[in-house]
């Protein structure tokens, strides 16, 4: 009896170490990785961040969106305009960074409040091809409003300032190692993304969670049980869009400069590739899927030259971009095809067989 009750104990156990041991190494990375590493991993924080949003609407309540790179354009715009000084002939208001960066979340928050009346009337496919719209909208607004986002050749992003820091590259030592942009923004990506993460198991593992998921799987017996599906939709596309406006500002202020053609369709269909290899419905395979997907053109970046038929753009081979997404494509449909739930399953079925051999 006691070797029964030991060995769950054991599990949690091992669990809590080894979440304590990738805390610590989070946190320990700015001292040793260089720039080119930190960068890339703090574009995989902002995927994550904008990969958990859409999850929670197309996973989670069975919404297909094809239009989140328009609410991360316009969190990275918003904040672009509300932190701006106007100094560079673009509009701005001058205020606070960190109150940019929280009025930038609502901005995109309330596009999507706008669009939801909309994605309560249509579903599947169709919903698909409206949130599509919204990408050529945001194009062709980003590429004309050129007070407003400075064009085709984009626009500076002031740097974030919180609590007396400023998140740029003026170097701070701290233990003797210089602190840039990257280094400081690493841990303030991670503090959002670790909020981010746990908001959003909260809501899949509460109420609400229950009833985005009986939408998700019959709308109409949803209602019939007496779930507002009109409200929880317009809810979660609201949500969502805060999640892509979050990821945004985030991706902004890694960038230091915001373009246009980098919100296009292409981004959209890259969170969708996040979503169904990391796992529908589940908030650590929106995060594992944002991983794989936004490291993998970096990776082929780096080691182009050490890699068959990969090389830099313009040299005649395959550009490390473009072989990305050959190679997530196939990801994808070999996920669809042997793992359906995504990579959180090979996980789940782990768990599944540990505490069948427990019993």
């Amino acid at each position: 009896m006691s070797e029964v009750l030991l060995k769950p104990l054991r599990v949690v156990r091992t669990r809590t170490w080894a979440w304590g041991a990738g805390a610590v190494v989070l946190l320990a990375l700015p001292f040793y990785l260089d720039r080119f590493w930190l960068q890339a991993g703090l574009f995989a924080m902002a995927a994550a961040i904008g990969a958990i949003g859409i999850n929670l609407l197309t996973g989670a309540t069975g919404q297909l969106s094809m239009g989140h790179a328009f609410f991360l354009a316009v969190g990275a715009y918003g904040y672009c305009v509300f932190a701006a000084d106007g100094g560079d002939g673009l509009t701005g208001l001058g205020l606070p960074a960190w109150l940019a960066a929280v009025l930038a979340v609502l901005v995109a928050g309330v596009a999507g409040g706008l669009f939801s009346p909309i994605s309560g009337r249509l579903s599947g496919a169709y919903l698909g091809i409206a949130t599509l719209a919204l990408v050529f909208i945001g194009q062709h607004v980003m590429f004309n409003a050129h007070d407003l986002t400075g064009g085709a050749n984009g626009r500076d992003v002031p740097p974030l300032s919180l609590f007396g820091l400023t998140f740029d590259d003026r170097e701070l030592l701290v233990a003797a190692v210089p602190f840039g942009s990257a280094e400081k923004l690493w841990y303030a990506g991670l503090v959002l993304l670790l909020a981010g993460a746990l908001f959003a198991r909260g809501v899949l593992r509460g109420r609400p969670g229950r009833a985005m998921n009986a939408i998700r799987d019959h709308r109409i017996a949803a209602g019939v049980l007496g779930v507002p599906v009109a409200r929880h939709r317009a809810a979660v596309f609201v949500l969502s869009s805060m999640y892509a406006g979050l990821a945004g500002v985030l991706l902004a202020l890694v960038f230091q400069r915001t373009v246009p053609d980098y919100f296009g369709i292409t981004l959209s269909l890259e969170y969708l590739a996040m979503i169904v290899i990391g796992g529908l419905g589940s908030v650590s395979g929106a995060v594992a899927g944002a991983v794989f997907v936004s490291l993998l053109p970096q990776l082929l970046t780096r080691y182009s030259d050490a890699l068959p038929l990969v090389s830099a753009p313009g040299t005649g081979g395959i550009a490390p971009g473009e072989a990305s997404r050959y190679l997530y494509g196939a990801a994808v449909v070999l996920v669809v095809l042997f793992l359906p739930g995504g990579l959180v399953s090979v996980a789940a079925r782990r768990r599944t067989r540990t505490h069948t051999e427990e019993r």
